[in-house]
Order: C-alpha cells, then sequence, then structure tokens
C-alpha cells in the first residue's frame, strides 16, 4: 500500500502563534507553505505529491487569504475526503486578553478590528471561527505557552514515524487562573485536602515527596485517581479508533501548585507505563499564591 501524504492545515485567532508553528514544521521536515489559498491548496497538493520530493506539507490559512471564511470549510472537506491524503486539522487559539496584548506589543491592527478597537476585532473574529474551530482534529490554546513550548507539543503532535501520533496531554491547573480552552476533558480535584494550609507543605509543590504523600495518602485521592484511570482506560483506544490526534486531560485545583500537580504527575507516569505518549505540563505551578 502506498503511503499517504501528510497534510497538516493550520489556521485559528490572529495573534495565537501561527507564524511560530511555520517554523516548527519547517524543523520537522515539512513542505510549508503560509497564507495559502484555500481555492488552491488541492492544486497545491497535487503538484508537491507528483514531485515526489516531499511527503509531508504544512498549509497556514487564515483571513489574510480572500474568500477565507467561505473557502476554507469546503477546501478541508476535499482533502479530507482523498483516499491518498492524510490531513489533520490545527487550530490555535488563546484568550481574548492575551490576543489583544499581543497585537498592543506589537502595535498592529487585527485585520477585522473597526475603528482600531483591538477587541471588536478579536471577538468578531472568534465567532467567524467557531465552526472551523468545533472541526479541528488538534487544538492548542498559546495564552500561557512559551515559543519554546509551542514547539515543543507540535512536535509531540506531527514528528511521528512509523507508529501512531495519539498523543495525550496531562495538564495541571489553577481554577483561580481560569480554564484551559484546549482541555478535552476536566477534572476538579478541589474536594483533596489542600496541603495550602499546612505550614511546612504551603510553600512545596506536587513535584514535592512530601506534598505527594499528603495528598495521596487521603481515601478521597485514592478512589478518585482510581476512577480517572479507569475512565481513561475505557475511554482513550476509542478515541484513537475516531482519529483523534491527542487527548488534553487537565487537572484543576484553586491555584494549581499541590493537589492538580500531584494527581497529574501521577496519572502522567501510569498513562506513560501503560505505553502512551504523554506530555506533561503544569500550567500555573510558578505563579505566585
Amino acid at each position: 500500500m502506498t503511503e499517504k501524504m501528510k497534510v497538516v492545515i493550520t489556521t485559528g485567532m490572529s495573534g495565537a502563534g501561527k507564524t511560530l508553528a511555520v517554523h516548527s514544521f519547517e524543523d520537522l521536515g515539512y513542505f510549508v507553505i503560509d497564507n495559502m489559498l484555500p481555492n488552491l491548496a488541492e492544486k497545491f497538493v497535487d503538484v508537491i505529491e507528483e514531485s515526489g520530493e516531499f511527503k509531508k506539507i504544512a498549509m497556514v490559512m487564515d483571513l489574510r487569504s480572500r474568500g477565507f471564511y467561505d473557502q476554507v470549510l469546503p477546501t478541508l472537506h476535499k482533502l479530507k475526503e482523498r483516499a491518498d491524503l492524510d490531513v489533520k486539522l490545527l487550530f490555535l487559539d488563546a484568550n481574548n486578553v492575551k490576543l489583544v496584548s499581543r497585537y498592543k506589543e506589537t502595535r498592529r491592527l487585527h485585520p477585522l478590528a473597526r475603528q482600531g478597537r483591538i477587541l471588536d476585532g478579536v471577538e468578531m473574529e472568534r465567532q467567524l471561527l467557531s465552526e472551523l474551530k468545533s472541526r479541528a482534529d488538534v487544538i492548542i490554546d498559546t495564552t500561557d505557552l512559551t515559543p519554546r513550548n509551542l514547539k515543543l507539543r507540535i512536535d509531540k503532535l506531527f514528528s511521528n514515524g512509523e507508529e501512531s501520533n495519539f498523543f495525550v496531554e496531562v495538564m495541571s491547573f489553577g481554577f483561580k487562573y481560569g480554564l484551559p480552552l484546549d482541555a478535552d476533558i476536566v477534572m476538579d480535584v478541589r474536594f483533596l485536602p489542600n496541603p495550602f494550609y499546612l505550614p511546612e507543605l504551603k510553600h512545596l509543590t506536587g513535584n514535592d515527596a512530601a506534598v505527594q504523600e499528603y495528598v495521596m495518602k487521603s481515601t478521597a485521592a485514592q478512589e478518585f485517581y482510581a476512577h480517572l484511570r479507569s475512565l481513561l482506560e475505557n475511554a482513550l483506544p476509542g478515541y484513537i479508533k475516531e482519529g483523534k490526534s491527542s487527548l488534553t486531560v487537565a487537572i484543576g485545583c484553586t491555584g494549581g501548585q499541590h493537589r492538580s500537580v500531584t494527581i497529574a504527575n501521577k496519572l502522567a507516569a501510569g498513562l506513560k507505563k501503560d505505553g502512551y505518549k504523554v506530555n506533561l505540563y503544569h500550567r500555573d505551578i510558578s505563579k505566585a499564591q
């Protein structure tokens, strides 16, 4: 059987990191084209495929392309129907506050901004892209990601060789800093005993053995973890069967430093032992309480 050509279409909110994604895909050996016109995408794929030089293509499609909103979904549908292609849609997102901040830092005007109001443009774009986001195979929230961490995520999601590229992202976070936008499953562990109220543990984190021991010695923590592992044991094969490239499991406590970090660490270790590729990410562990 002829190997399918891999095609990654990258889109998402303006300012969410598509330019950084371009560089990441180039480093992975993809033939990359930025600002691809949707109505030319299929012809472009044919040309590259006929050349035989590249087996992986990454294309960025966004609202800089004329007719983007009308053409991108039909184009995606046509490409995904082709038996010779393995097509994935990557959607980059970030919260409104971060997007506005990034535009202000660069002193650029949002493409959809009216009368210079960046937030108006961001909100309009989010509404226009809602259906496209719902079709995405992979969603990455770049709100709190450094360029390096974004590259690491793309590398682990799209640098697959012969084996399956399914990847589990295990994330800890603090509810006080907001929900992660790219989470597929969110678990709330604020009901577990909180080390924050113990002076000897308050300034430690779930990466420290003393905190881990305190959290996991409770019956509630042990039962919760057992149920979570059982849930994922049954669910993960189904996600793989349906063609998901990744699954993000977010574990949240109040501040994202003790309970959520402990459970996330234990879950990541367990999934790795089961043979899954796992990326562990503690979003809020360094933030002051």
